[in-house]
């Protein structure tokens, strides 16, 4: 999926909301686990209710390799069942991978090839090496992580060098000379607020995948103030908040209530901006 068609569903589904599959197998509902493949179960109908919402799902791989095999298969099954009954969801395969050399190319590998999956994020630590062998794939997105949500944060990304530039700008415009803005977005997470300014004057045309908002505390509002672009270039990220939503049979209702309240807003947003 090229940005162009990205944008194309945005408007259509007057949507940048990015549902998180963290699921994991202590927090769904009870009665799932008597099923054969209760993640899978747990993902089928969370996706079944909130298709029409959103324009992308994100699984979280921890979630799935915690459980072994299993888990796998149950994420594998997951990204089929996405791609063959809902072509237009752009799947987002949340693996934080940043290795090197062959260690990165089969890294690549794995998710461009045989999962065939649209993007995956990659933490760039390691410098060019550990970025570049999943750029070699067209039509595949690499989500570079910029400057996340987490309180750790603080501990790298936002420290300067004698010339007052933070490790995260570095990031930024490092990453600009591997990729282009048509494969390479910036993970920047949603609690930063104002520092989404700070972010677009180095990536303006870049798409940013924005976790943190729900029950990370992120404002919905803040982030569009600062980090919307003339192609909305925001994909919102929610995971608890929705996936969670409800405890019982009418889980996948109550997360569809959670979406649906996700997309208004958004939808409010982006005819604010004259994008709908």
């Amino acid at each position: 999926m090229d940005k162009q068609a990205l944008f194309e569903n945005i408007k259509r589904k007057k949507s940048f909301l990015c549902v998180g599959l963290d699921t994991d197998i202590k927090k769904i509902p009870q009665h799932l686990l008597n099923e054969a493949d209760p993640i899978f179960a747990f993902n089928k109908q969370i996706i079944d209710a909130t298709s029409d919402l959103c324009v992308a799902y994100k699984p979280n791989l921890a979630f799935y390799e915690s459980l072994g095999i299993q888990g796998w298969e149950a994420f594998e099954k997951t990204v089929r069942y996405i791609k063959s009954n809902y072509p237009d969801q752009f799947i987002v395969a949340d693996a934080k991978r940043g290795d090197i050399g062959n260690t990165s190319e089969m890294y690549a590998r794995s998710f461009f090839e045989h999962l065939d999956i649209d993007s995956v994020t990659v933490a760039p630590y390691m410098g060019e090496d550990s970025v570049k062998p999943f750029l070699v794939y067209p039509g595949k997105w690499v989500i570079v992580l910029g400057l996340t949500s987490n309180k750790g944060s603080q501990d790298f990304q936002l420290t300067a060098d004698a010339n007052g530039e933070r490790l995260f700008e570095r990031v930024l415009r490092r990453a600009q000379e591997w990729g282009s803005e048509d494969q390479m977005m910036f993970v920047v997470g949603a609690t930063q607020g104002r520092l989404f300014e700070d972010v677009r004057r180095i990536v303006p045309n870049h798409f940013l995948l924005v976790p943190g908002v729900g029950a990370q505390g992120g404002s919905l509002q803040e982030v569009a103030r600062y980090g919307m672009n003339d192609c909305c270039g925001l994909l919102v990220n929610s995971s608890r908040q929705i996936i969670y939503a409800g405890h019982d049979e009418d889980f996948a209702a109550q997360a569809r209530i959670q979406a649906q309240a996700v997309q208004q807003e958004m939808e409010t947003l982006l005819r604010e901006k004259g994008l709908i």
